[in-house]
């Protein structure tokens, strides 16, 4: 159906003449006629009387209309979604609870008046195709996974150095310190479902387990946190890696513990990454507003793998 004949009915709906549509639309009364007259005849329905007041709606007439307008106001939406500066800025945090989703809540109150669609992928050769698609505009990201590079329109920067902890039960042999040095991790087992081969998280832990010589295992179905916590907090010997700001919530008889890692900090390091050529005017925002609330850690104090160094 064609827009512009469902617009011109619509304003000779609201004027009761065709002239005055006419003038309104910036276009000739016979034009006016014409656009309706091929409605009519797409519709095969009579949509106007004409009389010597100008033009009322009949019965079928009055039927459209509201729909017309629904018709015209699902077209002005549909071009506003990919119009630079007036569409969401649209951002993958990977999962709803960890540091991202915190970094984008407080971008969030700084920016209140950005409109934001926050979303969740899985891995990163997802999230750079959302991005390079223009599905999306950026991600949050690990980067770059070693023998992938990032493509040469994809932009990064690091913007946080997330600490990871211990976390366990409260009958664990480590429950009761106050923080545990890394290489002390050596012989214990720490189950981690969640980790996936081939994404940037596994290779991220595989570099972790072959510099430390620790036990990770990632057996089992992967029931997300709530059962996580479950097994941590009935099973002695197992622990688990969790970020330091990922927020979490459990029963208080779990009694669980969450114990900061020392000599050195293994800390998990977030990017954004983006189109070079993306020019939603919000993003800039985002980077800038990134880089001015995110402190730097001194490197002698924490270690990440060799592929993620700035």
């Amino acid at each position: 159906m064609d827009l512009d004949t469902v617009r011109t009915f619509v304003a000779a709906a609201d004027a009761g003449q065709f002239q005055e549509a006419a003038a309104e639309l910036a276009v000739t009364q016979q034009a006016v006629s014409k656009r309706i007259a091929t409605l009519e005849r797409n519709l095969g329905a009579r949509l106007f009387t004409r009389t010597a007041r100008g033009a009322e709606l009949t019965i079928d007439g009055q039927a459209f209309l509201p729909h017309a307008r629904e018709l015209l106001r699902v077209a002005e939406r549909a071009v506003a979604s990919v119009r630079t500066g007036s569409r969401p800025l649209r951002v993958d945090v990977i999962n709803s609870r960890g540091a991202t989703s915190g970094l984008m809540r407080g971008f969030h109150h700084a920016h209140p008046e950005i409109d934001l669609d926050v979303l969740m992928l899985f891995d990163i050769e997802t999230a750079v195709a959302a991005i390079r698609s223009g599905a999306i505009d950026a991600s949050f990201r690990a980067v770059a996974v070693p023998s992938r590079p990032l493509p040469e329109d994809i932009e990064s920067v690091r913007v946080l150095d997330e600490p990871l902890q211990l976390l366990t039960g409260p009958a664990h042999a480590l429950a009761g310190a106050r923080s545990v040095p890394l290489a002390q991790l050596a012989g214990h087992r720490i189950w981690m479902p969640g980790i996936v081969p081939g994404t940037e998280w596994a290779a991220y832990y595989d570099d972790l387990v072959a510099e430390f010589g620790l036990t990770i295992e990632a057996t089992g179905p992967n029931f997300g946190s709530d059962a996580l916590l479950d097994t941590i907090a009935d099973t002695p010997a197992l622990a688990t890696f969790m970020g330091e700001q990922t927020r979490l919530a459990w029963p208080a008889g779990h009694g669980l513990r969450r114990i900061p890692v020392t000599d050195p900090t293994p800390v998990y390091p977030h990017s954004l990454i983006w189109r070079r050529d993306n020019p939603h005017p919000a993003l800039t925002t985002l980077r800038n507003h990134l880089g001015s609330t995110q402190p730097d850690r001194p490197d002698s104090e924490t270690w990440t793998p060799a592929w993620t160094q700035r």
